[in-house]
C-alpha cells in the first residue's frame, strides 16, 4: 500500500515538473513582450498628450462642457409725458425645428422623404410616408396652433442637411406650453421679445415699429434704436451632462441696460388730435392730413397726429404709405398761414407801422403784367383787416417795399427752409428759393404763400415764435425740464402786436368762424392753397388752420392741413378751422389754462405796454 502511494506521488512530482517546464516556455515570453508594448504605447501616448499636445485633451472636455449663454435685454420702453406706455417689451418665443432630429427620431431617410414629395406633387395630396410619423394627432396640432399648413411643415422637414430652420417667431408663452405638451422630436423654442404698442393706430406715425429682431425700423424706434436696444449679457460657463450650470467661467459681454424714453407727447391730447383729424379727412374725402401741437414756451410737442395710419400691431396692415409721419415729411405751399409773418417783417424793417391803413381798392392790381386780385373790394382797410380778411393786395404792398433779401431773411427766421431740430428721421425742410434777383410777381405771390413750401411743424414752429414774444425754442418730442432761454428772433413787441391782429380771424367778418372757443380768445390764420402740378396749379386744394391761444397769453401752437379735401367745402374756415377748435380746447382744458375773462385775462395791450 505504502508503495503505491509512493509511486503515485513520484507521478505528480513528474507531472508538476512538465507543466512547470509549459509554463516558461516561448508563450511567456510573447505575452511578456505583448504587455510590455502594449504599456509602452499607452505611456508614448500619454506623453504625447501630455507633452506635445497638452491643450488636447482640455480643448476636448471643453468642447463637451463648455457654453455660452445669454442674459436677455428688453428693448427699453417708450411713454408719454404723464408715463402712460406707448411702447413696451413683452416675453416672446421663437419655434424651431431641427429636421435632421425628427428623421432621426422617426426613422426615416431622405429617399423615403423625396419618394413622398413626389407622390405628392403627382397625387395633389399630401401621401404620409410613415404611419409612425403622419398618424399622430400631435403634427397637424402643431401646424394649427402656429397657423401654418401641414404641407409647409412637411416641405421643411424635406430639407436635406438642414439643423435649424424657424416655424414661428413673436409666440406667446401659453402657445409654447402648449407646444410643449405635444413632446414632438425636434422642436424647440428659445426666448426673444415682442413689441407692443397699446396706443395702436394713433401713435403709429410717430413711434414707428421694430421688425421681428428687435432693431427699430421706423420712426422714434429706429431713431433712438441703440438708446433703446441695450446690450445682451453673455457668460462662458461649464454645464454638465444634464444641463446643469456647475462653474461660471467668464464674462464675454456686460449686459447694459436698455434705455426708457418719455416723450413730450400728451397722449389725452394726441388722442383727442388724431379722433378729430381722422374725421375731418373721412367727412370731407380728403386724401390725409397732419395736425400738431406745440407748447410755445419749451418747444415741446404735445401732439402730432397722421391720417391715415394704421395699426403696427397687426403686421399685416403694414403699408409704407400709411406709416409716414406727414406732419415732417409732406410739403406744401402754406398759402396765407405766411401772411402774418410778412406783416411782421414790414414792421421789423420799419416799412409800415400798425396804425396804418392801405387802399386795396379797386380789389386787384396788375403786377409785372400779371394780376393779383382779392374775393371783393376791401378798400382801405389797416394791418389787422388784411389779416382777417386775408387781402393778397393789402399784403402783396407791403411785400412790394421790403427788399427780397429781407422778406427770405423774416421767413428764414421763422424756421421756414430750414431743419426744425426735432430730429426725427424723413424730415424734410421744404423750400424756401434764395436768389439775388426776384419779379415784383414772384415777391407778391411768395407773400401769400406761393412759390415756397413748408410742413406742417415748420408752420406750427413758425406762430409758436410769435406766441412766445418773438423767442425761438429748440423743438423736442423728448420731455424736457429745462427749455433754455430761447433765442430772440423778431422784436417782442412786434410778435405781440402780430398776435393782436390775428385775432380777428375767427371774429365777425373774419375768414374762420369755425376756430372760436367758447371762453378763450384766440389769434390764427387760414390758408387755402391750389396744389401745383405740370404746367401750372390744379383744381386740388391744401386747406390750413394755424393759431394760438389763448390769445391773451399764447400757449399751444396749432395746425392743421388737411389734403385734398374734396366737394364745395375746401375752403381752410370750413375744413381745418373746427379740427383746430376742438383740438386746442381739450388741450387747454386738459392743461388747466384759465378761460380768459374780464376779470382774469391777461390782454396783449397790457404786454404790449410792458414791452415798450
Amino acid at each position: 500500500m505504502k508503495r503505491t502511494v509512493s509511486k503515485k506521488r513520484k507521478v505528480q512530482q513528474a507531472q508538476a515538473r512538465k507543466v512547470y517546464h509549459a509554463f516558461s516556455s516561448w508563450r511567456f515570453m510573447f505575452v511578456s513582450i505583448v504587455v510590455a508594448s502594449i504599456a509602452v504605447l499607452l505611456i508614448s501616448r500619454l506623453a504625447y498628450i501630455q507633452v506635445i499636445e497638452p491643450e488636447y485633451l482640455t480643448e476636448e472636455a471643453d468642447k463637451r462642457s463648455l457654453r455660452v449663454t445669454k442674459s436677455v435685454t428688453h428693448r427699453g420702453n417708450i411713454s408719454d409725458r404723464n408715463g402712460e406706455e406707448l411702447a413696451i417689451s413683452v416675453p416672446a418665443y421663437a419655434i424651431w425645428i431641427d429636421p435632421k432630429t425628427v428623421k432621426e427620431a422617426y426613422a426615416f431617410n431622405d429617399e423615403q422623404w423625396q419618394a413622398s414629395a413626389i407622390e405628392n406633387k403627382r397625387t395633389g395630396k399630401l401621401k404620409y410616408t410613415k404611419k409612425k410619423f403622419f398618424e399622430s394627432k400631435k403634427w397637424p396640432a402643431l401646424a394649427e396652433v402656429l397657423d401654418i399648413k401641414l404641407e409647409d411643415l412637411v416641405k421643411i422637414i424635406e430639407r436635406p442637411n438642414a439643423r435649424f430652420a424657424y416655424l414661428k417667431r413673436q409666440v406667446n408663452p401659453p402657445v409654447v406650453d402648449y407646444i410643449k405638451q405635444l413632446r414632438l422630436a425636434g422642436i424647440a423654442n428659445q426666448l426673444e421679445s415682442h413689441r407692443y404698442y397699446p396706443t395702436g393706430e394713433i401713435n403709429a406715425n410717430i413711434i414707428g415699429l421694430t421688425d421681428l429682431d428687435a432693431q427699430g425700423i421706423e420712426g422714434i424706434e429706429k431713431t433712438y434704436n441703440n438708446f433703446l436696444q441695450g446690450q445682451n449679457g453673455k457668460k462662458r460657463v461649464r454645464k454638465d451632462r444634464l444641463g446643469n450650470v456647475i462653474d461660471q467661467i467668464e464674462v464675454v459681454a456686460e449686459k447694459k441696460a436698455a434705455g426708457n424714453l418719455a416723450l413730450s407727447i400728451d397722449q389725452r391730447i394726441q388722442a383727442v388730435a388724431y379722433s378729430e383729424l381722422k374725421r375731418a379727412v373721412k367727412i370731407h374725402q380728403a386724401t390725409s392730413g397732419s395736425l400738431v401741437v406745440l407748447d410755445v414756451h419749451t418747444g415741446e410737442i404735445y401732439a402730432m397726429a397722421n391720417y391715415p395710419s394704421f395699426n403696427p400691431n397687426d403686421r399685416s396692415q403694414y403699408q409704407p404709405y400709411k406709416l409716414r409721419n406727414r406732419a415732417i415729411t409732406d410739403t406744401f405751399e402754406p398759402g396765407s398761414t405766411v401772411k402774418p409773418l410778412v406783416v411782421a417783417s414790414a414792421l421789423a424793417y420799419k416799412k409800415t407801422d400798425v396804425d396804418e391803413v392801405i387802399n386795396t381798392s379797386p380789389g386787384w392790381m396788375n403786377i409785372g403784367g400779371r394780376r393779383v386780385r382779392d374775393g371783393k373790394n376791401l378798400g382801405e382797410i389797416d394791418l389787422a383787416m388784411i389779416l382777417k380778411k386775408s387781402s393778397n393786395i393789402g399784403v402783396s404792398k407791403l411785400a412790394l417795399r421790403l427788399k427780397p433779401g429781407q422778406l427770405q431773411q423774416t421767413f428764414a427766421d421763422f424756421g421756414l427752409g430750414n431743419d426744425t431740430g426735432v430730429g426725427l428721421i424723413g424730415e424734410s425742410v421744404g423750400r424756401l428759393p434764395i436768389r439775388h434777383r426776384w419779379s415784383d410777381f414772384e415777391l407778391a405771390t411768395m407773400s401769400f404763400g406761393y412759390g415756397i413750401t413748408a410742413t406742417t411743424l415748420q408752420i406750427a414752429k413758425a406762430y409758436a415764435i410769435l406766441g412766445s414774444g418773438g423767442k425761438q425754442y429748440p423743438l423736442t418730442i423728448l420731455k424736457t425740464d429745462n427749455p433754455g432761454e430761447g433765442e430772440q428772433v423778431i422784436p417782442r413787441n412786434i410778435a405781440l402786436e402780430v398776435v393782436h391782429m390775428m385775432e380777428g380771424v375767427n371774429e365777425k367778418g373774419g375768414t374762420a368762424r369755425k376756430a372760436s372757443i367758447e371762453g378763450y380768445r384766440i389769434a390764427g390764420k387760414t390758408g387755402t392753397s391750389r396744389k401745383a402740378e405740370a404746367g401750372g396749379y390744379g383744381d386740388d386744394y391744401v386747406s390750413i388752420f394755424a393759431g394760438l391761444a389763448p390769445a391773451s397769453n399764447p400757449r399751444f401752437s396749432i395746425v392743421v392741413m388737411i389734403n385734398e379735401p374734396q366737394g364745395d367745402r375746401y375752403y381752410a374756415g370750413d375744413v381745418a378751422a373746427p379740427v383746430f377748435s376742438s383740438v386746442m380746447q381739450s388741450a387747454l382744458l386738459l392743461s388747466h389754462i384759465r378761460p380768459d375773462d374780464e376779470h382774469t385775462r391777461y390782454t396783449l395791450l397790457d404786454q404790449l405796454k410792458d414791452a415798450q
